[in-house]
């Protein structure tokens, strides 16, 4: 499968879809960042409020966008299990970029080439009145209420995050 989207399209598309479906949104630019803590920290906003984006790999060849928020870790077993799968792993960097049409670090929580992934949020998100996310760009993040961004992705609500325990230094990305 050979599926392919430059950054600037997909911001362009996911831009569109916001647009087309009539849901508000904030722009957000900023210096680039890809780590959900420290673009959280710039954006002004909780962790728990930052939708963290992570290509999952199922080893029966399916692949998953997990969403979940920026305190927690996506549950590799959970998603095992969600597809009968015998193993799960993070998809390799250049496998996520090309699925998802962006870098990794800037993954937008939609799945805007269609065929190319499977859409799963966590229900914790729903926890959240806004969800703040990089929008295929380093540089630039969207604030978009959470029951929009429900309406409009229309992810599959699994419980594949677990939550992280707090590291030496702080947390992590």
């Amino acid at each position: 499968m050979t599926i392919q989207a430059s950054p600037a399209t997909t911001y362009v598309r996911l831009l569109n879809l916001l647009d087309d479906h009539e849901i508000g949104y904030r722009v957000i630019d900023h210096s680039p960042e890809g780590h959900t803590e420290t673009a959280s920290t710039i954006r002004g906003h909780l962790l728990p409020q930052a939708a963290k984006s992570m290509v999952i790999k199922v080893l029966v060849e399916r692949f998953a966008l997990c969403v979940v928020p920026g305190d927690a870790r996506v549950d590799l077993d959970a998603v095992r299990r969600l597809y009968g799968g015998t193993r799960a792993k993070l998809a390799p960097a250049e496998t996520a970029e090309r699925l998802a049409g962006s870098a990794c670090g800037t993954i937008a929580p939609f799945s805007l080439i269609p065929g190319a992934l499977d859409l799963i949020a966590d229900p914790s998100l729903l926890e959240q009145d806004l969800l703040y996310f990089n929008a295929a760009r380093l540089d630039r993040s969207l604030a978009v209420a959470t029951e929009d961004y429900i309406r409009v992705a229309n992810p599959r609500l699994e419980h594949v995050a677990t939550r992280q325990r707090p590291s030496a230094a702080g947390g992590s990305s």
